[in-house]
């Protein structure tokens, strides 16, 4: 019965390719939605995790994220460093600035300033340079999408010269991070060099990074550094879901990216639902037919479930290819570079489906059972 079932729905080709482009159309728009919805938010994490060592941030207690931030007095790195569980401690400052350009274009930049000593808070991918020209005079590393950004593609920015608040910085490096979510072009500097391009405030440090000693967890050594100094100390990965958070609730992304999937599915129902009801009501006669020579309504439901199977599991491939290729094609340009698609999504995107085509081949259903069978004879 479910061949039978299968031969009924690919032999009006119409409706079969409407319908696999109805579940298509939808699981489509759900998973790269979705896709880019994840991506975006977890942006609010990505300079947290550009930092490749450390695991516990500590801030002023008015601080909510890398970008929402309050400035420290220098002493606060001292009365880190003092806990008991430090291994090490060292400062970072993050600000915003304007950068001006050989060709005077004026564009905003992130300055972040790393530990003179040590370099920690550099990123580890270096894709031109080396560390040791940092130490070099004025010398500022710059992210891999902000050097095309500013200098366009094909251009080497290697010992080009900015001009940030009337200081002179050279770039000496290029590093390969993921944009964060402002996509500002990031500057990579010594703590010493950042605290004259960025001139400011009495307090300026904005941050110090810290690694507990063997056998103390980040979660003991932030609870520790909280109690003893009154600042505010996070884990790495719990500052980085802070960053996540601030963007969900301070921003209407949820709400447009929820529309939008809502709109996919209910797309989605409308095509499917509108056409499986035109190839039912079409081909009533068989149905009747064949109860009238013993299928049962079970049997029917079977075939009817065979065939929402078929186009749900055909149209939720092709969707998912479709949002896949788009992601991975555009994997190479700035704007979605580092987005991928999780696992959770292509699963959350089969359970949309399962429920759009459930849905449609009940209400499609319905005039089937209701369908005597002498009515195929009058």
């Amino acid at each position: 019965m479910t061949w039978i079932a299968i031969r009924m729905l690919t032999g009006d080709r119409q409706k079969f390719f409407g319908l696999l482009f109805g579940v298509a159309f939808s699981a489509l728009l759900i998973s790269q939605q979705l896709t880019i919805f994840v991506n975006l938010i977890e942006r609010g994490a990505t300079a947290v995790y550009n930092v490749p060592t450390g695991n516990v941030w500590v801030m002023d207690p008015v601080s909510r994220t890398i970008d929402v931030s309050y400035a420290m007095p220098s002493t606060a790195l001292d009365k880190v460093r003092s806990v008991e569980g430090v291994e090490w401690a060292v400062p970072m400052l993050r600000s915003i600035a304007n950068v001006r350009t050989p060709e005077g274009d004026l564009e905003g930049v992130a300055i972040v300033g790393i530990d003179d000593a040590t370099l920690i808070g550099l990123p580890r991918n270096i894709v031109a340079g080396t560390r040791e020209a940092l130490y070099e005079p004025d010398a500022v590393f710059i992210d891999q999408v902000g050097a095309l950004k500013l200098f366009g593609e094909g251009v080497d920015p290697i010992g080009m010269r900015l001009e940030l608040n009337d200081r002179r910085a050279i770039i000496r490096g290029i590093v390969d991070i993921n944009p964060s979510f402002t996509s500002q072009v990031t500057l990579y500097t010594r703590y010493s060099n950042a605290l004259s391009f960025v001139p400011g405030t009495r307090n300026r440090m904005t941050f110090v990074i810290a690694q507990s000693k063997d056998g103390l967890t980040a979660q003991q050594l932030a609870t520790a550094v909280t109690e003893r100094t009154g600042l505010r100390a996070r884990t790495r990965d719990d500052f980085a879901q802070d960053g996540i958070d601030f963007i969900i609730e301070n921003t209407g992304i949820p709400i447009n990216f929820g529309i939008t999937v809502l709109l996919g599915v209910i797309v989605g129902v409308a095509i499917v639902g509108l056409t499986f009801s035109l190839f039912i009501r079409d081909n009533i006669k068989q149905f009747g037919a064949l109860k009238a020579i013993g299928v049962t309504n079970g049997k029917i439901r079977m075939m009817v479930a065979a065939q929402a199977l078929l186009v749900g599991l055909i149209g939720y491939g092709f969707g998912i290819l479709g949002a896949a290729v788009f992601i991975y094609a555009n994997a190479n340009l700035p704007d979605f570079k580092g987005f991928y698609m999780p696992w959770q999504i292509p699963l959350a995107t089969a359970i949309v489906v399962l429920v759009m085509i459930l849905i449609t081949g009940w209400l499609a259903l319905r005039s089937v059972l209701k369908t005597e069978p002498a009515e195929v004879f009058r």
